[in-house]
């Protein structure tokens, strides 16, 4: 069996719902990254919350850069 080419780009065409334009357009802009890069960021991140969530939810804990805490329940 051929492993698949894992360098290879698609190209996709999306249609986003304006939240969605605004989100990406915030996204880009506070981490300087490219359009494309943050779509890619975003659906990795988006498939590694499916798989928690398919886990039976779990608790992700987000450590601030204050020191603090916060805690994401997924269900």
């Amino acid at each position: 069996m051929v492993e698949p080419d894992r360098s290879a780009l698609t190209k996709v065409t999306v249609n986003l719902v304006p939240r969605a334009v605004d989100a990406l357009g915030s996204a880009c802009t506070r981490t300087r990254d490219t359009k494309t890069d943050t779509i890619n960021r975003a659906l990795v991140v988006f498939d590694l919350v499916l798989d928690l969530m398919e886990q039976g939810g779990g608790t992700l804990t987000v450590q601030k850069s204050d020191g603090s805490t916060e805690r994401v329940h997924l269900l």
